[in-house]
């Protein structure tokens, strides 16, 4: 039977360097595998808005959370913590067509930093729309 180690963190509740360029890469591993599959079709969803909230689920939750607020999964392992989608002062700041850029282009197609892939080979550009308008739902106007 294969056991498992738990991963520790020092005094300040960080993971250990070495600890977290394992999980680093585990997470680039799994947005290499979701970029793949998209690409070959295995996400085959429309754009309605429950298919966006299931793109949601999929492609930007694990960085994003689950309620758009930068708390995901991986958001501890990334250099830069994960845009708040709910912080609306800020997003309404920020235009459709800079999401859709840094949505399909990666983040340093907007200077921002590279933690946000680019999924131009998972997603098509009426899903990356479908996306912007479920992100808009969490600041309600």
């Amino acid at each position: 039977m294969r056991t498992y180690r738990r991963i520790s963190t020092n005094h300040r509740g960080a993971l250990r360097k070495s600890e977290a360029n394992v999980v680093g890469s585990v997470c680039r591993t799994v947005i290499r595998v979701s970029i793949l599959l998209g690409a070959l079709g295995f996400f085959p969803v429309g754009v309605g808005a429950q298919d966006a909230a299931l793109l949601f689920k999929v492609y930007c939750a694990r960085c994003h959370g689950f309620t758009g607020h930068g708390d995901g999964a991986d958001a501890g392992t990334l250099k830069t913590q994960p845009r708040d989608f709910s912080d609306c002062k800020l997003m309404r700041t920020i235009s459709g067509d800079t999401m859709f850029k840094a949505i399909k282009e990666g983040g340093t197609a907007v200077n921002l930093p590279n933690d946000m892939p680019s999924w131009s080979a998972g997603l098509s550009d009426d899903q990356i729309n479908s996306l912007i308008a479920y992100i808009g739902g969490f600041c309600p106007k």
